[in-house]
């Protein structure tokens, strides 16, 4: 039988044998939670590297897929074009036997008949037909109100041309890709430019109708020529600062160049889409942007205006890249009349707290928003999908907003009546009225041009006029001139003398060469005392009043005129 002391030696050591253990079961929790984190944290990253890899493989084997199909395309119009070869070489030489009959038979009829007693297809075909290519380009330029009609009828007509490439080059080559005329037009000229390279590109066109605007015949030649131009505008636009400081025709005509005669770049891809991005307003740039090889950079083209608010041109370019389901055209169209509102509202802000009126532009500018709006609708027949009629009352409401804004200004200007205001009265003679301000003094608030009772300061040295109380004048040509009912001119001054008033205001008979009085306030004339310099009058007299000035500096006046010396006279 163990002893008490034994048996409590032996509970101590059984208490720290299981404080231990349970420490170290403690222990085997936290290595296992660590571990199991850790396994967790792996299994996560391997799956996140799996589903990686298999995105990244199925983006692979997408663009397999594509190109795949670009390439068996290609492969089937590179069959085709090999078939086609005799039959457009047969077409061709066809083509230009008729061209030469027509030229000889024809030649004589074009020189003598005059272009503009021609129609325009005559006149074109007959300047084609004649490769007259700077008359052809004058005769473009002349008619810039008939762009449509000459959009439709340029295509057949540069098919008359022996050479269509060299024509369209030599027709533009004065005004692109520099204006290098003497005698520079100030009317720009790309937009012709623009037109006729449009026009080259059915001209150029293989005749085969299956394989069409597929492979352009252009001469090796006329390529490199085209490959020059581009190269010389791309410098051009360097040295001015870039392309986004270029013009946006001249930039049109660049793109359509590299497009008629087929000579992009793959080294020129981000100045295509720099292009593209900057003038995306015009109707043609979706078009050119998918000929000049960017259609992979589409929907990042897309996103790019739709960041810059041009949701209107996102529009036509998911149209014409095929992407309008991945960009839905109604939410694109609300978002930019939302932001073209915003917009409005905040210019109309600032103009008003500004300058005090609401800016006019800004109704201009929503109306501008809702007819674009609403022909996209009709363009891309989005009828049901987005009915016009809204925004149809939101164009009639805004175009009534501005007619009774219109009409409330001129009857504001007009102070509420009909009847014009009062003119000034012209001098009997004719003569030019002095301008309103003309005379006046910084303490003379209103002059009137009419002639009103004046007060005058004599010299004591000019006593051969009349007294007050004189009622005529002498002149050298007039032996008399009637006074009106203001029989006197007087002041308080010590020193008065009456001043001939212009006589042509009373009678007809009066030079005119003598301009129309101005008259002063007294308290505005200088007082006169004997033993002092005299102090100088209102204004210098003319000389028709004998020349007050003559040997007087006294009498110079100091003050700026009112108005021009034409008066004078």
């Amino acid at each position: 039988m163990a002893s008490p002391a034994a048996a409590a030696g032996d509970g101590a050591l059984t208490g720290e044998a299981v404080s231990a253990g349970f420490a170290e079961l403690e222990r085997q929790q936290q290595l296992l939670a660590s571990c199991t984190r850790l396994y967790q944290q792996l299994s996560d990253h391997f799956a996140s590297l799996e589903r990686g890899l298999a995105a990244r493989s199925d983006a692979i084997r997408h663009k397999r897929r594509a190109v795949e199909a670009r390439t068996g395309r290609a492969l089937d119009s590179l069959r085709r074009r090999e078939l086609s070869i005799d039959g457009s070489v047969s077409r061709a030489l066809e083509q230009l036997d008729s061209l030469a009959a027509a030229g000889g038979s024809g030649g004589q009829e074009g020189s003598s008949v005059s272009e503009d007693a021609a129609g325009l297809a005559d006149g074109l075909r007959a300047l084609c037909a004649r490769m007259d290519s700077a008359a052809f380009f004058g005769f473009v330029a002349a008619r810039r109100k008939e762009a449509d009609s000459l959009r439709s009828e340029m295509p057949p007509a540069l098919k008359c041309c022996v050479d269509p490439a060299k024509f369209v080059m030599d027709a533009v080559a004065d005004v692109f890709p520099v204006d290098r005329r003497e005698a520079k037009n100030p009317a720009d000229l790309a937009w012709a430019c623009v037109l006729i390279l449009e026009a080259a590109v059915p001209a150029l066109a293989d005749p085969d109708p299956e394989i069409g605007a597929a492979r352009p015949l252009v001469p090796r030649a006329a390529r490199e020529r085209a490959r020059g131009m581009a190269r010389e505008w791309k410098e051009a636009v360097e040295l001015k600062g870039g392309v986004e400081g270029a013009k946006p025709p001249d930039a049109h005509a660049f793109l359509q160049l590299v497009v008629t005669f087929a000579v992009a770049e793959r080294a020129d891809r981000l100045l295509y889409r720099r292009i593209v991005v900057s003038f995306s307003w015009r109707r043609q740039m979706p078009r050119l942007a998918l000929a000049v090889g960017l259609d992979e950079d589409m929907p990042d083209i897309i996103e790019e205006l739709i960041a810059k608010r041009q949701q209107l041109d996102a529009v036509n370019f998911a149209y014409e890249a095929g992407l309008q389901e991945k960009f839905p055209p109604v939410p694109l169209l609300k978002s930019y009349l939302e932001d073209s509102k915003k917009t409005s509202c905040t210019v109309s802000d600032n103009l008003s707290t500004s300058s005090g009126q609401s800016g006019s532009n800004t109704n201009k500018k929503e109306q501008s928003a809702l007819r674009a709006v609403i022909k996209c609708i009709e363009d891309r027949k989005l009828e049901s999908e987005f009915p016009p009629e809204d925004l149809q009352k939101q164009l009639e409401d805004l175009e009534k907003a501005k007619t009774e804004k219109k009409k409330a200004s001129s009857s504001a200007s007009s102070g509420g009546s009909s009847e014009p205001a009062n003119k000034r009265i012209r001098a009997s003679n004719g003569g030019p009225m002095p301008p309103a301000k003309a005379g006046r003094l910084a303490n003379n608030t209103s002059v009137s041009s009419l002639p009103v009772a004046a007060t005058f300061v004599r010299s004591p040295s000019h006593t051969s006029y009349a007294s007050p109380s004189q009622t005529s004048y002498a002149s050298p040509s007039h032996t008399s001139y009637a006074s009106p009912p203001h029989t006197s001119y007087a002041t308080a001054s010590p020193y008065p003398y009456d001043r001939p008033a212009a006589p042509g205001l009373y009678c007809n008979r009066s030079p005119p060469a003598i301009r129309e009085p101005y008259i002063y306030r007294a308290e505005e004339l200088p007082s006169v005392s004997f033993g002092m310099p005299y102090p100088s009058p209102p204004m210098t007299y003319p000389a028709p009043y004998g020349g007050y000035t003559n040997g007087l500096p006294a009498y110079n006046n100091g003050m700026a005129p009112a108005f021009h010396q034409a008066y004078y006279r």
